[in-house]
């Protein structure tokens, strides 16, 4: 039976009916079909950012999450691609922080990780951050570990980043549950092992879980 739950934050612990970066781009006055095809390439690794390590050019997001390139850095040579909707330039400077400032909790997946956790579950927080802060006072009693990818030098799919969380919970990996609403997330998760759940609704997901853990999580 599997023993331990671990989740993600963007995605799962956070909800909305609207896209919270359109919403930033929105506020930023940002050219938000162009930062989404600037945003395409990079994480492809098809477009470098002049003026990184060698070891960042190839994919600079991927960079960013594992803490190897620092937020005033990636800011301004992403704030160099972008353009407002009339063409001009954008303002840089804390860019990062008015994007995920957005982001909405979701009291409904937060309650249900810790109803798990108030069961005796290990629960960990697993999370690919873009130097992002984390509203950690509301992880109060939800979390035995909390990994951030920046942090621990490590992203999502990465292999090792699932077995440090496994590891840190005491556990195996097939004796954990891994959530998030990213399907490569999940494949990596499953690849090392893990039950994976794709995370759509909390409905869904609170079915599933209770199926997976054997017990009731309402």
């Amino acid at each position: 039976m599997v023993k331990g739950l671990i989740v993600d934050w963007g995605g799962v612990l956070t909800g909305s009916d609207v896209d919270p970066f359109e919403e930033w781009a929105l506020a930023d006055d940002i050219d938000y079909p162009h930062y989404r095809s600037i945003l395409a390439e990079l994480l492809a690794g098809t477009t470098a950012l002049e003026g990184l390590p060698n070891s960042a050019n190839s994919n600079p997001i991927h960079a960013l999450e594992r803490g190897e390139i620092a937020n005033p850095e990636f800011e301004r040579l992403l704030g160099e691609r972008l353009r407002t909707n009339d063409g001009a330039p954008i303002k840089h400077e804390g860019m990062l922080a008015r994007m995920f400032s957005q982001l909405r909790h979701s009291p409904d997946m937060n309650a249900l990780v810790l109803r798990a956790h108030l069961m005796g579950i290990p629960t960990a927080l697993l999370s690919n951050s873009w130097g992002n802060e984390y509203p950690r006072e509301l992880w109060a009693g939800m979390f035995d570990a909390v990994l951030i990818s920046g942090e621990v030098g490590l992203r999502k799919p990465e292999p090792e980043i699932y077995l440090l969380a496994a590891e840190q919970l005491g556990l195996t990996p097939k004796d954990c549950v891994f959530v998030d609403d990213l399907k490569i997330n999940v494949r990596g998760a499953v690849a090392v092992g893990m039950v994976g759940i794709h995370h759509k609704t909390y409905e869904l997901t609170l079915l599933e879980l209770e199926s997976i853990l054997g017990v009731s999580l309402s």
